[in-house]
């Protein structure tokens, strides 16, 4: 029997294969995954792995005897070169694995700089994998230079665990503030201000046009003219959903692998979860790039895939950790045309879009977090007003 067939082996993978076994499906399931290694954890690479804090054991997602306990075949290495659509199968080189239903749990990989500004010199790094994270570990000691290329959240981790090392930590932001695409400046205010109190040099508003060096990156080369000096650099640039297998096999693709609301592909046989995923969104298809997306739609689709006919209705929600700090996020701020902080516990900073609260970043404020959360997802109504006068944060949930 063909079974599901899953191609990916990240955070979305793991929970489609689960809830598969979850819910009785008693058919075969195959995970096929690139990296040498059983899913895992991503977000903590920038943060407690890279820092050194938390061990790889706790990393994996499942013990490595639950996969022959729950009789799924975990492939691990292994690179996918097609979809044969007409005839139901996966292409792995000459090998062919027939699938009754596929799962496209592909993810999004990180961009790199262009071979032609330095990017493929030694020394140049993104943090998306063990391997990447593995590679750039012996890099940190204390008193070296570290560029970071990049002011989204994976680039301010980095940063904070480089400084926290004893480097010598210079970000690099081209947009006119860091965390311009993913949070409203009051809270990119609070975390610049956090990282320049432990000695990180943020520059804001300029472009590099070079990393310099021969064989190795010795500098990076800002749009003024000025060099900084770099014994490493780290790059955190965004992300590119990986969408080439979707697209050679003739899927509708568009910033990302196009699905309906139950994460259907154009092909009824085949689905797609996670970061690669385009869903239906309020105003038009979206992707979200989170550990809850990835967890809660592969679910959705596993679910799915057995007949629920279930519509996927995301509820986003992130984090980040750096230095002493925690920054917990809950909804989409995106549209918001009012921002209300908060400062009855820690610092919270309250999205609204028309008088509606739609997201809360609350930094070192866990009840902020999960009070927003669940007014958000509640559909309560809650006014700047209330948000502003709050001594007490339960209060806007009654």
């Amino acid at each position: 029997m063909s079974g599901i067939v899953i191609i990916g082996g990240g955070q979305a993978a793991a929970a489609l294969a689960a809830k598969l076994r979850g819910v009785g499906y008693a058919g075969a399931v195959t995970i096929l995954g690139a990296e040498p290694v059983a899913p895992y954890q991503r977000p903590p690479l920038s943060k407690g792995y890279l820092l050194g804090d938390m061990p790889l054991e706790r990393l994996t997602l499942r013990a490595p005897d639950w996969y022959d306990a729950n009789d799924v075949t975990l492939r691990t290495g292994v690179t996918v070169t097609g979809i044969d659509r007409a005839a139901k199968a996966v292409l792995i080189g000459q090998e062919r694995v027939p699938y009754d239903q596929l799962a496209l749990c592909t993810g999004a990989p990180p961009r790199r700089l262009p071979a032609a500004m330095g990017g493929d010199l030694a020394g140049v790094y993104t943090v998306r994998t063990l391997a990447d994270v593995d590679a750039m570990a012996g890099e940190f000691t204390a008193g070296r230079k570290l560029v970071v290329v990049g002011g989204g959240y994976i680039g301010l981790e980095a940063a904070a665990v480089a400084s926290k090392l004893g480097l010598a930590v210079t970000l690099v932001e081209a947009a006119p503030r860091i965390l311009g695409r993913v949070a409203c400046a009051e809270t990119a205010d609070a975390i610049r201000d956090l990282h320049r109190s432990h000695g990180v040099e943020i520059l804001e508003g300029i472009g590099i046009t070079q990393l310099t060096g021969a064989d190795r990156v010795g500098g990076v080369e800002l749009a003024d003219g000025r060099v900084l000096e770099a014994d490493f650099v780290i790059t955190g640039i965004g992300v590119t959903p990986a969408t080439d297998l979707a697209a050679a096999a003739g899927l509708t693709v568009a910033n990302g692998v196009a699905v309906d609301a139950e994460g259907r592909t154009s092909d009824p046989a085949i689905w797609a979860a996670g970061d690669c995923a385009a869903f239906p969104g309020t105003n038009g298809p979206m992707r979200l790039e989170s550990v809850g997306n990835a967890i809660d739609m592969g679910e959705l689709v596993a679910e799915n895939m057995l007949g629920a006919g279930k519509a996927y209705v995301p509820k986003p929600w992130f984090w980040s950790d750096q230095f002493d700090a925690k920054l917990q996020i809950a909804g989409l701020g995106t549209g918001y045309d009012q921002i209300v902080t908060n400062t009855a516990e820690g610092q919270s900073f309250w999205y609204f879009r028309d008088g509606r609260l739609i997201a809360v970043d609350a930094l070192n404020a866990p009840r902020a977090y999960m009070v927003g959360k669940r007014v958000i997802e509640a559909g309560k109504p809650v006014t700047p007003e209330q948000v502003a006068a709050a001594t007490d944060l339960k209060v806007l949930m009654k």
